[in-house]
């Protein structure tokens, strides 16, 4: 099969002909028609999860999936051949990815069936930065009418994490730049953008009195953490705590994306409700992974998707 595999430490990714996995126990082989790009990924090309997870070289790169089953390991009978599904690879270590023609998932977590009215390339795109997303959004829990600080919001959990906290009834302030960046979150519902520059003087402007959350995606922690009222809600999904929560009565939390099936149907469902947009930038072919590496490493709204 076609993958985008790296295979030791320091090479760059590219299309290999690698074997069909088998998929084992309580795993579905997956026939893969989209995917997308992550910071998980870079962060795996980089070496930087050494100690976190094993490397099994070589290693496809690639945690969203959206396909069809092709085939059921033992003991599998929630889902058959034929199902459309979706979700994140959910592995124990680093090696089969969704860049790839096939990959075998966990069939009890990260997966869930693709509904009606979604399509391949969304689904594709959803699983990861969504279920993020969602989650570093339950933590903080805003209420109708909080204001919730969104740092990091022009990627893909921002994005989506935006558009959750402003369904809620938040009034979000979203780190943007001037132009195209605060157009982007704006359309997503933000109800005011703040330059990454002086971010402080401007969130205080809209808020004297510091917000009453915060979702930390990328940025400054002490800074956006800072702007959170006392007693308010911080969570940050770069494993940022501050220090000063405790004396401030802050509810802090850092928090990683938990694609569990429930998270990703609810995700679907809202796609397919129109409540929450897929926020694709650009659509890159499997061999032209490594121009999207390029480009996401550059900086980019929203997401990239691939498409297998």
């Amino acid at each position: 099969m076609r993958a985008v595999a790296f295979h030791d430490f320091g090479k760059a990714p590219a299309l290999s002909d690698l074997p069909v996995p088998e998929p084992g126990a309580g795993e579905v082989l997956v026939r893969v028609g989209a995917s997308s790009l992550n910071g998980f990924d870079l962060g795996a090309m980089g070496g930087f999860l050494k100690g976190v997870y094993e490397y099994e070289f070589p290693v496809v790169v690639g945690k969203d999936f959206a396909g069809t089953v092709a085939a059921v390991g033992e003991g599998v009978s929630d889902l058959a051949v034929g199902e459309a599904v979706f979700g994140v690879v959910m592995r124990p270590t680093l090696g089969q990815g969704a860049f790839a023609e096939y990959v075998a998932v966990n069939a009890a977590y990260g997966v869930a069936r693709i509904p009606e009215g979604l399509d391949a390339t969304r689904a594709g795109a959803l699983g990861l930065a969504g279920t993020a997303a969602l989650n570093a959004v339950d933590a903080v829990s805003p209420a109708p009418g909080e204001t919730v600080l969104i740092s990091g919001a022009t990627g893909g959990v921002g994005a989506f994490a935006v558009q959750l906290a402003a369904a809620r009834g938040a009034r979000v302030i979203a780190t943007a730049e001037p132009g195209a960046e605060a157009a982007f979150v704006t359309a997503l519902g933000a109800a005011h953008t703040v330059d990454r520059t002086g971010l402080a003087a401007r969130v205080r402007e809209i808020a004297p009195g510091g917000v009453h959350a915060a979702v930390h995606l990328a940025g400054d922690g002490p800074t956006v953490s800072g702007l959170v009222a006392d007693g308010g809600r911080f969570t940050s999904t770069v494993h940022f705590a501050p220090r000063d929560a405790g004396a401030r009565g802050v509810k802090a939390t850092t928090i990683m994306s938990d694609p569990a099936p429930e998270a990703l149907a609810r995700l679907a469902a809202d796609v397919v409700a129109g409540r929450l947009r897929v926020p694709i930038a650009r659509g890159y072919a499997l061999p032209e992974v490594a121009q999207a590496i390029t480009d996401f490493t550059d900086g980019t709204l929203g997401k990239l998707a691939v498409t297998v």
